[in-house]
Formats: structure tokens, sequence, C-alpha cells
């Protein structure tokens, strides 16, 4: 069985707050997808689109962003459940 590759490192605040929801993401690309977005979102860009959000990462285009929002094999309720339940036990 091949080992799957680790996800690319990002800034350390975010590759640690995303680490936390690893297990929810099956595929590789899905979590750095998560970790990108979280990137995007932290960063002073005006606009917060995909297009500029995947500028600001360093992917050449924006569709790997789109298909992790569409058709990636996560279940946001399980994530909301999740970070509810870390929100509640770092109380």
């Amino acid at each position: 069985m091949v080992e799957p590759r680790p996800p690319a490192p990002t800034v350390k605040f975010v590759d640690e707050y995303c680490q936390l929801y690893q297990n929810l993401f099956p595929e590789v690309r899905s979590f750095e997808a998560f970790k990108y977005l979280h990137m995007g979102c932290v960063t002073e860009v005006k606009r917060k689109t995909l297009p500029e959000i995947a500028k600001i990462v360093g992917l050449d285009n924006h569709q790997a962003l789109h298909h992790f929002l569409t058709e990636s094999p996560w279940d946001v309720q399980e994530l909301r459940r999740q970070r509810l339940e870390l929100i509640v036990s770092a109380q």
C-alpha cells in the first residue's frame, strides 16, 4: 500500500488550526484546499474570491478550490459538530 503524501505546509497557525480537522478529509488535496481557503480568509486581499485566494496561495487557477467547495467528499455538518466540540472543550 502506498503511503499518502503529507499536505503542503502553509503558515504555522493555519496548519495547526486545520490539523484539528484533517480527519474529515479523505483526500490530501481536499485538506490542502481547506487550508488554502483559511489562508485566503486571513490575508489582506480586498476581494476574497476564489481566483484571488488561488493567486495568494500560489495556485495556477481556482478550479481546485471550486471543486473542494462543490464536489469534494467532506461533510459540512460533521465539520460544524467537531468545531463546536473543540470550542466547548477549550472553555
